[in-house]
């Protein structure tokens, strides 16, 4: 039994920036509110509830212990935090919609759902709409941004404090997980993305295929199989182009019309049960257009129509 969107939405602020590798998408939160998203979602017929920001500590006040997961520590105490939240909000039965920061935040997000999942005997699917699969390792990362990681963590693979991350591992089964768009894989990471080997839809894929017809497949298998779908958008899987406000900018991304193709078509499904939309960074952008993009992607998410 597939669970339908609820009337009210929650939106949780999570401004991390301590995943990624450029600072200014801490202010994601703040530039997605400031583009119109809750009117935008009042206007569609919800109701909306902004539960604010959690408090996460700035770069500068910290020290990277290891280099190879920098500032874990404040990511897995502010992560907590985040799926306490999500949890609590699936269990008022209203819809969670999480703004980025940086893609780290998806460890919170998937951990809160997750255990929501478990003590409801809901089996969890993940639509990661990325131009990164977001799996590498503390062994394999070139950086040691843990933004690059939550995915393959989330799915058991990794450093055991992202892995047991909650409390328990892994979240999310690989044969329930698609990516989509992915660009950008660095190379150890795909020896990671083979291992554990969940469906990976590439933008050479979407050339060939079309957008339609991999969210049609994806959410046809989902439906057969999946109760809560939840989906993961870093705007980076659009084309810089049309959002170059990213901390992670990758040429040859979605083109307007087929992100917005993909999201109506996740809406028009009606299986969505939370959203997380990540990497947001007003510092490198223009005008705020990034922002207004991608509230307007998660307006057409929600129902939002052309007619």
């Amino acid at each position: 039994m597939i669970k339908h969107i609820e009337q009210t939405v929650s939106i949780i602020g999570f401004p991390v920036d301590l995943g990624a590798g450029r600072r200014g998408v801490d202010m994601g939160p703040s530039a997605l509110r400031i583009a119109g998203l809750e009117s935008k979602l009042k206007a569609l017929g919800y109701k909306v509830e902004d539960t604010g920001d959690i408090n996460i500590e700035i770069m500068e006040r910290q020290k990277i212990i290891n280099p190879k997961l920098k500032y874990l520590d404040e990511i897995l105490k502010t992560s907590k935090k985040l799926a306490a939240r999500i949890e609590k909000v699936l269990e008022q039965n209203k819809f969670p919609l999480c703004l980025g920061g940086d893609h780290s935040m998806a460890l919170g997000t998937l951990a809160g759902i997750a255990s929501y999942c478990r003590k409801n005997n809901l089996t969890l699917g993940v639509i990661w709409i990325d131009a990164h699969a977001d799996m590498n390792t503390d062994e394999t990362t070139p950086s040691g941004n843990i933004h690059g990681m939550p995915l393959a963590a989330s799915m058991g693979l990794g450093h055991p404090e992202l892995v047991d991350f909650y409390g328990f591992a892994p979240k999310l089964k690989p044969e329930n997980c698609t990516i989509i768009a992915a660009r950008s894989i660095d190379p150890e990471e795909r020896i990671n993305i083979k291992k554990l080997n969940p469906t990976v839809y590439t933008m050479s894929d979407v050339d060939k295929l079309g957008i339609h017809r991999i969210i049609s497949r994806v959410l046809k298998q989902f439906k057969e199989k999946i109760d809560h779908i939840h989906v993961s958008f870093d705007v980076d899987s659009v084309d810089p182009n049309f959002a170059p406000g990213v901390g992670t900018p990758v040429p040859g991304g979605l083109n307007y019309r087929e992100a917005h193709l993909l999201m109506e078509s996740i809406a028009e499904c009606g299986c969505m049960s939370s959203l997380g939309v990540a990497e947001v960074n007003p510092i490198l952008d223009v005008k705020n257009n990034s922002a207004k993009f991608a509230a307007d992607l998660i307006a057409s998410s929600m129902g939002q129509r052309i007619l």
